[in-house]
């Protein structure tokens, strides 16, 4: 995921890895723009993570983050559908080359 983000920096991305926000570290985000980026391995498929994920997704809403979630295994098999989905949302943030 992140040689995929790392793609859209000469766009005028910035994205950075393991950000804390608030009470909580996101697997990616672009401060600037509230955009947070999470990649949910096995763990988020309990109850409990489930659970821990929507309470988190809501902190994050109420302090005016954008979530895009993706699950590992989209982000190994389908990494061009990922990159377009990231690109859809962030597209309005990137400068043209």
């Amino acid at each position: 995921m992140w040689d995929m983000l790392r793609d859209f920096r000469p766009r005028g991305a910035r994205f950075r890895r393991e950000t804390p926000i608030g009470p909580y570290i996101a697997d990616f985000a672009w401060l600037s723009k509230k955009i947070v980026i999470e990649v949910d391995g096995d763990s988020h498929e309990t109850e409990a993570g489930l659970l821990h994920d929507r309470a988190r997704d809501r902190w994050m809403q109420a302090q005016g983050y954008r979530v895009l979630r993706f699950d590992n295994s989209d982000v190994l098999d389908a990494p061009d559908h990922v990159f377009l989905s990231i690109e859809e949302v962030i597209r309005r943030y990137l400068s043209d080359e």
